[in-house]
């Protein structure tokens, strides 16, 4: 047994029992109950002892994107993209915008945007989810930015919630965006140096399992 898998015991195959009542019966009976019950009492100690989830996996992901995402229209909403897959384990990235989830259940998303302003005048950006690409209500949240510190020297914020969603099994979560100013965007940095830094994605994203649907 490794500490990725648990192993559940198979129901008893209790004997039958003869037309008359025997001792040998009896035990027999009594000793595949007891093999029974010692595997399940085995199984549940594996969950109350300190490495106990360790055993257990549930659906999640985690995924960010490595490009610098503009707007090209105030009017205009548009889908946050992911280009790349951290992890993913019944949580999934399709055509780089859609969450898709394998199991029916409530979710927690998180996401942590880098927004950048390099506008004169301070601006906002306006992030919220669609569910199969359908508005969610009130889920919409504003970032305000400062305006920029010179021309080509932006300002920057980050924007960061989490959210829980209802999702049966294929159904799949987008994150939206809006700027108030084309100059407003989610700002990929690359790696730098002096010190020897990461790069800065432009947005960085999970999605948890949180528990079974609700009734």
């Amino acid at each position: 047994m490794t500490l990725q898998h648990l192993i559940f015991p198979a129901a008893p195959n209790l004997p039958l029992a003869p037309g008359q009542w025997t001792t040998q019966y009896q035990d027999q009976f009594a000793n595949v109950l007891r093999l029974y019950f010692n595997q399940l009492s085995g199984l549940l100690q594996q969950f109350s002892n300190t490495q106990g989830g360790a055993r257990i996996s549930f659906p999640f992901g985690a995924f960010h994107s490595n490009d610098t995402q503009t707007a090209a229209s105030t009017t205009t909403a548009y889908l946050v993209t992911f280009d790349t897959t951290d992890y993913s384990n019944g949580v999934k990235i399709v055509n780089t915008t859609k969450f898709v989830v394998d199991r029916t259940g409530v979710y927690n998303f998180q996401f942590s945007a880098q927004l950048s302003n390099d506008d004169n005048q301070p601006q906002d950006i306006d992030m919220w989810f669609r569910k199969n690409g359908v508005n969610i209500p009130d889920s919409n949240t504003r970032f305000g930015l400062p305006a920029h510190k010179s021309a080509g020297n932006p300002s920057h914020s980050v924007g960061a919630l989490n959210f829980i969603v209802q999702l049966n099994a294929g159904d799949y979560l987008e994150l939206v965006w809006r700027a108030s100013d084309t100059q407003t965007v989610l700002q990929y940095y690359a790696a730098g140096t002096s010190p020897t830094r990461p790069a800065v994605p432009s947005i960085i994203a999970s999605m948890t399992f949180v528990s079974a649907p609700l009734e």
